[in-house]
């Protein structure tokens, strides 16, 4: 049985996707994550990295949906949120991550030097423009780098996304 501290540790998460604050994670708090991360980065909602933050953002409603939305009303609200994701991340965390990598990708591109790579405050940027409070952005940003090389890539970002949900703050 999952205990209810680890159901309270993925309720905390839920904020974070309720980009409006109305109770609820809907394909507007996906867009509208998409449209901070464009405001945040100079980006043209038109531009191919654009249109792909777009994209990926659908897609990872489409995932988050197809995990959580139990009864079919394309809202989750807190109790589904916790109750899919639970479920998903015991039986298997790297597949939450996997619904999220084309919004991650997308990320990643908008934000990359020419290595591919994305500077640790950039990551950080990220994280602050979704809502992730300040503080906690600056630490979870941080532990993406375990090598100290002030870069992170696709290879940490995504598995580091579902363990995000296993984590305290």
């Amino acid at each position: 049985m999952v205990s209810t501290e680890y159901e309270r540790r993925i309720a905390a998460r839920f904020a974070t996707f309720d980009q409006d604050g109305n109770g609820w994670i809907d394909r507007e708090d996906f867009n509208a994550a998409a449209k901070a991360l464009l405001a945040e980065f100079n980006a043209a909602a038109r531009s191919a990295k654009g249109q792909a933050l777009y994209a990926g953002a659908e897609a990872f409603w489409q995932g988050m949906a197809g995990i959580a939305d139990r009864d079919g009303d394309q809202r989750i609200t807190r109790e589904e949120f916790v109750t899919g994701a639970v479920k998903r991340l015991r039986d298997n965390p790297e597949r939450f991550g996997e619904i999220a990598r084309p919004f991650l990708h997308a990320t990643l591109d908008l934000m990359a030097g020419p290595d591919g790579m994305v500077a640790v405050t950039d990551t950080e940027r990220v994280l602050r423009a979704l809502g992730v409070p300040e503080a906690i952005a600056a630490t979870v940003a941080a532990t993406l780098d375990p090598d100290g090389d002030g870069k992170v890539g696709e290879a940490e970002i995504v598995p580091a996304f579902a363990r995000y949900f296993t984590v305290p703050e």
